[in-house]
């Protein structure tokens, strides 16, 4: 069994990523598991150049920081002429009427006078992710759900119309992971986009940095320290971040600290020894550039192996070969 993940890298990697996905998938990656940096996906929307490149090597060394194995991490573009291949086959499977239809494309592109087709298409690229490396499973969030779905889609009609060429994937509900919450705004989550906002904290921010936002975050009304989600959002957030830190839950997190302060300090000192090694691993690889670069050839190289049989018959059997 395969299971294939994905980060973009829109924005440096926070401490909801994090909790919520890349230290899961190091601590529960099978040796089939795959997972990438998905910077065409990045592309959708106006980019620098520059700052995607950038993004891009931080985000594929945050991963292998976090203790993912080389030969389960690749940089998406380093596929660039399979995918193309693969996605225009598939592009010629999928109808526009499927495309269109597609939440984020919906949303997205809502109000733009110029929306680019990137946009539309990019579900098609994220099938051609899903098939080629031949994965069985996708845990994905509900709001990525319809994408693995017009990806299995995609994979029936080809294998009826040509053969079988194409493992029908199907998407899982990761474990329930914290949903880590802005410290500046409990009402929205932490987001890689959130570049200036004191509310975010990065995986490879410095522990001052850290130390820093978490004085600053949002509490709520009164001085009882409890989980309340509902009516104490601020400190339900701060509880929960350091439940996921220690392992705990929520309401044992709460009982062991006595006041806002504390708590502040507290889960910043739970955040900042989660996030050290990670992040001297991290800065070591970019320190790096020769040993980074190497890294990241050897796992292109091991992933373009796994897909290229998979490529080669889909070429054959829809007639290009």
């Amino acid at each position: 069994m395969t299971r294939l993940s994905g980060i973009t890298p829109s924005g440096h990697v926070h401490l909801g990523n994090h909790l919520g996905a890349v230290r899961r998938w190091a601590a529960e990656r099978e040796p089939e598991d795959l997972f990438f940096v998905s910077d065409l996906h990045a592309m959708t929307a106006p980019h620098r150049p520059e700052r995607l490149r950038s993004l891009t090597r931080e985000v594929f060394a945050v991963l292998l920081g976090a203790g993912i194995e080389p030969d389960s991490v690749f940089v998406q573009s380093d596929l660039a002429y399979e995918l193309g291949a693969l996605n225009w086959v598939l592009e010629c499977t999928c109808t526009y009427g499927e495309a269109a239809r597609m939440i984020q494309f919906k949303e997205k592109g809502a109000g733009q006078e110029s929306v680019r087709v990137g946009l539309l298409t990019y579900p098609v690229l994220m099938a051609a992710d899903i098939l080629m490396q031949g994965a069985s499973e996708v845990p994905v969030g509900t709001d990525q759900d319809q994408h693995v779905e017009l990806a299995r889609t995609l994979a029936r009609r080809f294998n009826s119309n040509y053969g079988e060429v194409f493992v029908v994937p199907r998407a899982v509900v990761p474990k329930t992971a914290a949903r880590i919450r802005d410290l500046g705004d409990p009402s929205r989550k932490m987001a890689k986009s959130s570049q200036q906002s004191p509310g975010s904290v990065f995986v490879l921010d410095e522990p001052d940095a850290i130390r820093r936002k978490f004085r600053r975050a949002v509490t709520d009304g009164g001085d009882e320290v409890r989980y309340d989600p509902e009516a104490k959002p601020g400190v339900a957030n701060l509880l929960e971040i350091l439940a996921a830190c220690g392992g705990t839950s929520p309401y044992a997190a709460a009982d062991s600290v006595g006041s806002y302060a504390e708590l502040k300090d507290t889960v910043a000192e739970a955040v900042v020894e989660e996030l050290r090694p990670v992040r001297e691993r991290a800065r070591e690889l970019l320190d790096d550039s020769a040993e980074l670069d190497r890294v990241r050839a050897h796992g292109a190289k091991r992933a373009a192996e796994r897909a290229r049989p998979r490529l080669e018959a889909a070429l054959r059997v829809s007639g290009l070969r």
